[in-house]
């Protein structure tokens, strides 16, 4: 079943539908195009279904001919009459004789993709008029198991779903398509300058290591506390609103043309310290003299132009707590349906997520909530960066580095996720290391490997579905919370920002 019929079911009683929008003749001509040619069922299969005919006889004809066509067989009415000497509806409409008349009346087999998108856009009128009467149905209907938002919720679905049907062909395409759409997505790239296949995150280490973010790709994020994956989840959203430009791609359509438009959903910090981190950033003012107030004169106007520079970028943040994963996707869906849609989603964090409460443990939510954020990642066809936890066992560690094994409830999260990062900061632990003052010794040494750790961070890629693993070496300015690329020791004058 398609998109169309999940959401109309079946059509009211021919009394009910007299006022229904349809256009019988658009169907007669497309039956009779396919029975004249086979040929064009290839050209309209991506677009009509047999229900999204409003004649049940012409669903009937269409589907027959569809499964025999599909199946290398010649079809036109002569073959098809065997098959439907016996039915009810097409005897009243004048029996086998009418698929002849079909097959006669056609007009021009190039005609047909038009007959099919009309045949589609009724379709898809008789499904919206159909879902306002269900939701009307079910606002009116008051039961326990069905709260309004859960009602809006699944509407919510439904609308994005019908939005979606009909755009583009599902199921097999040619290899020399798939050949095509790479090699669009390689030009796009070197277009960019960057080489990048996917969105840049604004470091450059990172980038060459995964390509860029990747659309459909569901990334995890993962660190204990106070190694900075929020920090860094913040640093990749500003880069990618700040970079945001829109404008008319190659193919003509209007669109993205770097960086991108982000949603932020934050479960455990509000909106206004997101925005304190950003701005600490981009001002360069330490994040502990915002909240105190302890600013000077000069501070404060660079904080102040700051805001103002920031104030059109396209970062939107969501800081509602202990959201259902149903309602990050209905809201995913809502603002990709604006004006300037939606390139990235970032969620902080997994855990703080609900899912719809039918799980019987605590392990299997997990696994709704990461299968639910994929299944965002794929339906949106953008890239969703996920923070998580990680387990306490990687504080009894010699080596203190994560690992896959570290991940809480892994199982799921490792499956589902097409990328897994670890943030790890050595100076964080080594700090806690410090020696005694009467230990000269190793107070010597400590200081020295201090030194060698000071500003410098690890992000760890543990899985890759379609690249490398290992390390990446960004720097770490703790007091504006900053990621930023690592100016390696060969390297003179390199830019150690973003």
């Amino acid at each position: 079943m398609n998109e169309i019929s999940n959401v109309a079911g079946n059509l009211p009683q021919a009394a009910e539908t007299a006022d229904l929008p349809q256009n019988v003749e658009a169907e007669q001509q497309l039956l009779g195009a396919i029975l004249s040619s086979n040929d064009v069922l290839d050209r309209i299969e991506d677009l009509v279904k047999p229900d999204h005919f409003y004649d049940p006889v012409h669903a009937d004809i269409f589907e027959l001919a569809s499964k025999r066509i599909t199946s290398g067989m010649q079809t036109d009415a002569t073959t098809l009459k065997n098959f439907m000497a016996d039915h009810q509806g097409l005897k009243a409409l004048g029996g086998v004789e009418y698929l002849l008349r079909l097959q006669l009346s056609a007009i021009a087999t190039t005609a047909a993709r038009d007959y099919a998108q009309l045949i589609h856009d009724l379709a898809l009128r008789r499904s919206l008029i159909q879902l306002g009467k269900n939701i009307a149905d079910k606002a009116t209907t008051v039961r326990d198991e069905s709260s309004p938002d859960d009602q809006i919720v699944d509407a919510e679905a439904q609308l994005f779903q019908l939005a979606s049907s009909g755009t583009a062909s599902k199921g097999f395409q040619s290899f020399l398509r798939a050949l095509t759409d790479a090699v669009e997505i390689a030009n796009a790239a070197y277009n960019r300058g960057g080489g990048l296949a996917g969105l840049s995150t604004g470091l450059a280490d990172m980038d060459k290591m995964l390509g860029g973010l990747h659309h459909s790709d569901l990334l995890i994020l993962a660190g204990r506390p106070s190694m900075g994956k929020t920090s860094l989840a913040t640093n990749i959203a500003f880069n990618v609103a700040k970079a945001f430009k829109r404008g008319p791609k190659p193919d003509g359509t209007e669109g993205t043309l770097s960086g991108g438009v982000v949603g932020f959903f934050s479960l455990e910090m509000s909106a206004a310290q997101l925005a304190q981190r950003i701005l600490s950033e981009a001002a360069e003012v330490p994040s502990e003299l915002i909240r105190k107030g302890d600013l000077n004169e000069q501070e404060f106007q660079r904080y102040l132009r700051a805001a103002q520079e920031l104030e059109s970028c396209p970062l939107y943040i969501d800081d509602t707590p202990a959201l259902p994963i149903s309602q990050v996707a209905a809201r995913s869906r809502r603002l990709k349906r604006s004006r300037l849609g939606l390139d990235l989603i970032i969620v902080d964090y997994l855990q703080l997520l609900r899912g719809s409460g039918k799980a019987d443990n605590r392990v299997n939510e997990v696994s709704e909530i990461t299968q639910g954020l994929k299944a965002i990642a794929k339906e949106l066809n953008i890239p969703v960066i996920a923070l998580s936890q990680l387990s306490r066992q990687v504080e009894s560690r010699e080596d203190k580095r994560p690992q896959l094994s570290d991940l809480r409830e892994s199982g799921s999260i490792e499956q589902d996720a097409d990328v897994v990062m670890f943030v790890y900061r050595g100076e964080y632990y080594k700090e806690r290391e410090k020696p005694g003052e009467e230990n000269l010794e190793a107070m010597a040494q400590w200081q020295q490997d201090m030194e060698q750790l000071h500003g410098k961070a690890e992000v760890i890629i543990g899985k890759q579905r379609h690249g490398p693993v290992g390390s990446i070496d960004l720097s770490f300015d703790g007091r504006f919370t900053r990621f930023g690329n690592l100016v390696k020791p060969w390297q003179q004058g390199g830019d150690q920002g973003f």
